[in-house]
């Protein structure tokens, strides 16, 4: 999915380890969570070497139940639907680092099956669920490589001053990731600090979306 000939895996460079390198050169590094970890390998690798974050997303899920055997007894898809603004919720840790001309941030939107028992274990006072993601397709992949890209993501922003719950409802996500990305946003100078509506702080483009 990731490899193309001439890639190497797990590559040692300096004092880390890289999980691919390209045969051009780049560095490749995939990563699930959050992108906090990287910090030390970006401050150490960044200006010497381009560098890309590969970060998959989950944009279209099933809930596959099997019974004891493996036999699938029920499917239904999630209702749940995320899209690239959720790659916000990762770049809280290092937002500038967009601007850096070594950086490319490649979001993968997925179509996964989650395949779980029949039921959720009762362990005590806690549910668990937790079951297995299995890939069934790539549907779209998005690069973002400086402001322009991130500001091309996003959907046509207010002309007028707006909150941050409306920022959630304009990009249909929830209001933690709103307020994630309205932290990203403006640390790259995509919107800017508006004054307040009541309690609630405002915020007004000042690079066009969309």
């Amino acid at each position: 999915m990731l490899a193309r000939p001439g890639d190497r895996f797990e590559v040692p460079i300096d004092r880390f380890v890289i999980d691919l390198v390209r045969s051009d050169g780049e560095l490749v590094e995939v990563q699930t969570g959050g992108f906090a970890p990287l910090g030390p390998k970006l401050d150490a690798l960044l200006d010497q070497y381009q560098f890309r974050i590969v970060h998959p997303i989950a944009a279209e899920r099933r809930i596959v139940r099997v019974d004891e055997d493996g036999e699938i007894t029920s499917v239904r898809r999630s209702p749940r639907r995320a899209g690239v603004v959720e790659v916000f919720d990762r770049l809280v840790a290092f937002p500038s680092l967009l601007t850096h001309p070594h950086l490319t941030v490649e979001v993968m939107l997925l179509r996964e099956d989650h395949v779980r028992g029949r039921r959720p274990v009762r362990n005590g006072r806690r549910t668990r669920d937790p079951g297995e993601r299995r890939l069934v397709d790539v549907v779209d992949r998005v690069e973002l490589q400086g402001v322009e890209d991130v500001a091309r993501t996003l959907p046509p922003l207010p002309s007028h001053p707006f909150t941050t719950r409306e920022l959630a409802a304009i990009l249909g996500c929830s209001a933690l990731v709103a307020q994630r990305t309205v932290y990203c946003l403006r640390a790259i100078g995509i919107i800017e600090a508006a004054g307040k509506r009541g309690r609630s702080p405002l915020h007004r483009q000042c690079l066009a979306a969309g």
